[in-house]
């Protein structure tokens, strides 16, 4: 057996010699001083016996103060102290026994190493956003959110090597400078894209699961329903914001429609029909991917008039200020409510909950108010037999919906059951 003083204090001679440890481990000492670590085997390969050797790396003296990190890259650079040589031994003597050539064995996997690398979480985010059956505005939004919170982390990084510590400080990071909402759109993303990767074999598990509950928990959505006394003050505040006309118009085409926010923001002037005072959102634009037609209120028909006027040459209702082939962004409501002084009060997604409920107080049946949300009958068998669009009732509700938010908008008026026609 050697001693590592034996390995350290070798001299080089005219020609190669070598220093066995046993068991098919020696030093070769070559005459240019060069110390490599062998490991000599017999692989039984068909009836034969073939004998091979393995070169281990080289030795290498371990240095005082050596930290486990300056440990494990010397490791990987292939250089080895005596007893880290026998631990390689007894590694390649297991793959012996298999019928395995160690050499083989460490080529694959460095082949499998690099490929590994070249698998980045970008790469394979990118190819998760193309899957997404998303509107292209959609995940032009999502690939910015990646490209400012995410990817300046863990862009480059493999995927499969990924720990939950890393992304732990990605969200961390999201959440103080951006806020929970994004830290949480954050998550999901990752996760999701961790799904494609862990069923395409290219990651195993997904470190986002481990720390789900690290962060708080985002409380920043606001969706409780208004009363009519705040719906009638945010009308007057926004009818008194000196903000974008635009900006403006779009809030109010959310409040007499119940669209989605981002529905009123990326409303094309192709799918409004003003003199049938109609609105029809592709499917494509809408969250469960079937086509929706809105009444519109006279109110509406009269702003979109008047809008039209300013916008009508654009692709869309309410172009962005900065570039005008694309749609207003969804953040200039969080924007404008801000400097209102509405922020932590009222989200834009809160104006459904609000009409909703607002409307099943004033009497309307719940199924008319669901088909103009778009939303979709839980119960599947009524909604096998229930197809009824309720448009045209829909259209006497919106009416009186527009009236009664004109109405809020004026301080002390009290909300007026539906008319018993209507119903």
């Amino acid at each position: 057996m050697l001693t590592d003083t034996q390995c350290r204090t070798a001299k080089p001679k005219e020609k190669p010699y070598k220093l066995r440890d046993g068991k098919g481990l020696y030093l070769e000492i070559k005459p240019n001083g060069a110390k490599a670590w062998r490991y000599r085997f017999e692989l039984h390969e068909s009836e034969a016996v073939k004998e091979s050797t393995f070169a281990i790396g080289e030795y290498a003296s371990i240095p005082s103060g050596e930290t486990p990190e300056e440990a494990q890259a010397r490791r990987r650079g292939l250089r080895f102290s005596l007893s880290e040589a026998r631990e390689e031994r007894t590694k390649a003597r297991a793959l012996v026994k298999q019928g395995i050539n160690p050499a083989h064995h460490r080529q694959r996997e460095r082949i499998k190493q690099t490929l590994e690398n070249a698998v980045t979480f970008e790469a394979v985010a990118k190819e998760w956003l193309a899957l997404k059956d998303w509107e292209d505005v959609t995940k032009a939004r999502r690939l910015d959110m990646l490209t400012r919170i995410v990817f300046p982390k863990i862009a480059r990084l493999p995927i499969k090597s990924l720990t939950p510590a890393q992304i732990l400080d990605v969200l961390k990071t999201a959440a103080t400078k951006n806020g929970p909402t994004v830290a949480a759109e954050a998550r999901r993303t990752i996760s999701g894209i961790f799904d494609l990767a862990i069923s395409t074999l290219r990651a195993n598990a997904d470190p986002v699961y481990p720390i789900r509950k690290a962060l708080p928990t985002n409380k920043t959505q606001h969706k409780r329903a208004l009363n009519v006394e705040e719906i009638g003050q945010l009308l007057r505040d926004v009818d008194r914001h000196g903000g974008r006309y635009e900006t403006v118009t779009a809030f109010r085409l959310m409040w007499l429609t119940l669209c989605r926010p981002s529905e009123a923001v990326e409303a094309e002037w192709s799918e409004f029909d003003l003199d049938a005072a109609t609105w029809r959102i592709p499917a494509a634009r809408m969250k469960k991917r079937k086509d929706h037609m809105i009444p519109l209120p006279s109110q509406a028909v009269a702003m979109l008039n008047v809008l039209h006027g300013l916008t009508g040459r654009y692709t869309y209702l309410f172009p962005h200020r900065d570039d005008r082939t694309k749609p207003m962004a969804a953040a200039s409501f969080r924007q404008m409510l801000k400097v209102l002084g509405w922020s932590g009060k009222y989200s834009p997604h809160a104006t459904r909950t609000t009409g909703s409920t607002r409307l099943n107080e004033l009497g309307f049946p719940s199924d008319w108010i669901e088909r103009q949300l778009a939303h979709i009958e839980p119960n599947a068998v009524r909604r096998t037999y229930n197809h009824a669009e309720h448009f045209a009732e829909r259209v006497k509700m919106m009416q009186q919906w527009a009236d009664m938010l004109d109405k809020w908008s004026k301080s002390g008026i009290q909300m007026v059951p539906a008319k018993k026609s209507a119903t």
